[in-house]
């Protein structure tokens, strides 16, 4: 083949060792090599390696991050500055019915005696009456030992699921008959006085078989916190000198003659009439020799008997001279005479009264027996 113009211009090589005479460079002549496969050759074990290094750096990253996530924090990610922690009645084992109210704080401040506190029944409160004073046990070992596993026995078995002021109010009671003269002058012995009998006891789960269930510690611990507070000198303003209290649900007979207080929580609480009831009765000193913290051996006797019956809070006042009154029987009220009217004298002469009683009504049918007279007391209310 004749040469190109183009390649015709150019000079002619020089022969190569192997003897090409005339042999020319094309001028787009470039060399184009296969890439050395990967593990084959120098180059590529180096990028096998630092593939393995990346590999190895990113795990060793991410691997804590999954692992504990809560621990692990990136630089630029913001960590909060007030932690959530949840509220007890949301973790487990502090949940019961009722629990979210049970842990809530209270914003109104508890009432004193007398503000705003009165029964369902609309029952007259007596008003502010006097405070108790504080009452410490200074003894130390068994006595204080004693007076305190009584007083959240007390507590616990009386007003568990109750907030701080219903607990408090039940030790506040238990501490004003420690002080007065009517009852024992030992935590213990008041807790447990009359357990004896099986409906003499002043504190029903002292008789009731309460006791049997065992207490649960979360509550116990709450109840033993708000004994100790009391037994140091705490004084729970609201009830008072109150002697007694009953739950909602019932009413006693002597309700009537104590002085109404208030209700807190579930409690109603009374106060003693009379000398019974003043300031100057109680006396706050403690002088020790608490008894064995459990219910007495029953004992059905008549010294006993005479004992549960010296008891009672009627009892007690008349024994500080404050004697009952009966109200006297108010006479039954006399139904007003009905006024007859007073007709015309043509009305007069056509029957008068007759003429608008319902007379010639059509009797009703199917009325038993027992039920036909029923409304005849409206014409004739005294019989």
């Amino acid at each position: 083949m004749p040469p190109s113009p183009a390649s015709s211009l150019l000079p002619a090589a020089p022969a190569d060792a192997r003897g090409f005479e005339g042999w020319e460079r094309p001028r787009d002549f470039s060399g184009r090599f296969a890439r050395t496969a990967r593990g084959i050759g120098h180059h590529g074990v180096k990028l096998h390696r630092r593939w393995t290094l990346a590999v190895t750096a990113l795990a060793a990253v991410a691997l804590p991050a999954f692992a504990a996530p809560d621990r692990f924090v990136i630089a630029d990610a913001v960590t909060p500055e007030t932690p959530v922690s949840p509220m007890p009645f949301e973790q487990a084992g502090a949940s019961f019915p009722g629990s979210a109210f049970y842990y809530l704080d209270s914003e109104v401040p508890p009432l004193r005696v007398g503000e705003g506190i009165h029964s369902d029944a609309d029952d007259v409160v007596s008003g502010p009456g006097p405070i108790a004073r504080a009452f410490r046990i200074d003894n130390s070992g068994v006595d204080r030992t004693r007076a305190l596993q009584c007083l959240t026995a007390a507590i616990y078995y009386e007003a568990a699921s109750e907030a701080d002021a219903g607990q408090r109010a039940v030790a506040q009671v238990v501490l004003n008959r420690v002080a007065h003269p009517s009852y024992p002058k030992t935590v213990c012995g008041v807790v447990y006085q009359g357990s004896e009998r099986p409906t003499g006891c002043q504190f029903s789960f002292t008789c009731d078989g309460a006791l049997a269930r065992h207490p649960q510690r979360l509550f116990w611990d709450r109840a033993e916190d708000v004994a100790r507070a009391a037994l140091a000198g705490y004084v729970y303003a609201p009830v008072g000198l109150a002697t007694h209290y009953h739950t909602v649900q019932v009413s006693p007979y002597w309700a009537p003659s104590l002085n109404y207080l208030g209700t807190i929580g579930a409690h109603r609480f009374y106060a003693l009439r009379g000398a019974a009831g003043s300031p100057a009765t109680f006396r706050y000193a403690y002088l020790g020799g608490e008894p064995v913290a459990a219910p007495h051996r029953r004992d059905d006797s008549s010294s006993a008997a005479a004992a549960a019956a010296a008891l009672d809070p009627l009892a007690v006042q008349r024994a500080f001279g404050l004697t009952e009154t009966k109200a006297s029987a108010a006479p039954a009220p006399q139904a007003a005479a009905t006024a007859t009217p007073v007709y015309s004298a043509e009305v007069t002469q056509r029957g008068g009264e007759s003429l608008y009683r319902a007379q010639n009504l059509p009797a009703s049918q199917g009325i038993k027996a027992e039920y036909a007279n029923s409304g005849q007391w409206i014409a004739n209310p005294q019989n």
